[in-house]
């Protein structure tokens, strides 16, 4: 489901993996411990916590999830969903690790 400017998208539905792309650079992201992220093209990621920055990467994998890369050996794959506005508007991501039972709600930072 595409979410240009006008396009709807419902609270938990998995993202398409052509979509993951543009839903991961369209803002940068803000969690509720006050860290952010932000995303690139070209595959890189820096997550910022407490104004210590740490720079990995991300790509979708064969499989069309979501994989990040922290160096200097953490790979972690995430099933990622949309989180939605009372009016259907993506407002952010959540990340959840299979197999930790981890989630991350990851919100677009907007302005």
């Amino acid at each position: 489901m595409s979410t240009s400017k006008g396009s709807t998208v419902k609270d938990g539905d998995r993202i398409d993996p052509a979509d993951i792309p543009s839903a991961l650079t369209r803002a940068p992201f803000t969690y509720a411990d006050g860290a952010t992220q932000v995303f690139t093209a070209d595959g890189s990621t820096v997550y910022t916590e407490k104004g210590n920055p740490s720079s990995g990467e991300w790509k979708v994998d064969d499989d069309g999830r979501f994989q990040s890369f922290w160096p200097p050996s953490e790979y972690t794959t995430y099933d990622i969903t949309w989180i939605a506005g009372s009016d259907g508007e993506a407002v952010g991501i959540r990340f959840a690790d299979p197999k930790r039972g981890a989630t991350f709600d990851g919100r677009y930072t907007r302005g």
